[in-house]
């Protein structure tokens, strides 16, 4: 069986436009209101150019959630059960807020999919991403009972991650328009790192 060819200068180059457009007409309108048209016009390629590369608007969605939940979960999976607990969950709080910063459109997309049900993600959901906290649950657990931390419950702690941080993203023309001239990310990171070192460190 012969390999596939491998891609071109220019494909490479239409893929990575069409991928873009469509996180930003996906994140913009979400699925269901998105078309090949909006992407293709977004991409500045016609329709049946972009049909070469990806046969349905379905493809092109697959194709953009897998590669966007393997960035979204791997601060998640670094968490170092030999590190220093604080400080991992400090380090994880701080990567969450710069990828609301730096990732905005990949952050309302997710947020898009959930809300509507989550259609096309339910089994990542329920497999890959159940794992991967009942997995980090254990490892927080470890640490609230060797006193390292202080008790929470591990869930609703990382649930409360998940919201401070990409709030920023999801709500990001209200936040912004609320703190006016001041950039949110200036002072967010220390509000953020205060707020979880006092709710976790020990009390003597």
């Amino acid at each position: 069986m012969s390999k596939a060819p491998n891609p071109t200068r220019i494909q490479k180059k239409n893929r990575a436009a069409i991928l873009d457009a469509a996180l930003e007409t996906f994140s913009s309108h979400g699925f269901r209101g998105s078309t090949v048209d909006q992407i293709a016009t977004e991409a500045g390629l016609s329709k049946p150019n972009l049909l070469y590369y990806f046969p349905s608007k379905e493809a092109i969605f697959t194709e953009l959630m897998s590669g966007l939940l393997d960035t979204w979960l791997d601060p998640l999976r670094s968490l170092d059960p030999n590190g220093d607990p604080m400080q991992e969950i400090l380090s994880y709080v701080q990567r969450k807020l710069q990828m609301s910063r730096d990732f905005p459109r990949e952050s309302r997309l997710y947020a898009n999919e959930i809300v509507q049900g989550a259609p096309r993600l339910l089994d990542t959901i329920s497999n890959e991403l159940n794992a991967l906290v009942e997995e980090k649950s254990v490892l927080l657990e470890s640490w609230m009972e060797a006193g390292k931390i202080n008790r929470a419950h591990p869930k609703h702690l990382l649930f409360s991650i998940w919201s401070l941080t990409q709030h920023y993203a999801d709500f990001d023309v209200q936040v912004r328009t609320l703190m006016g001239s001041e950039d949110p990310f200036d002072a967010a990171p220390e509000y953020l790192e205060t707020l979880y070192r006092r709710m976790l460190t020990p009390q003597d």
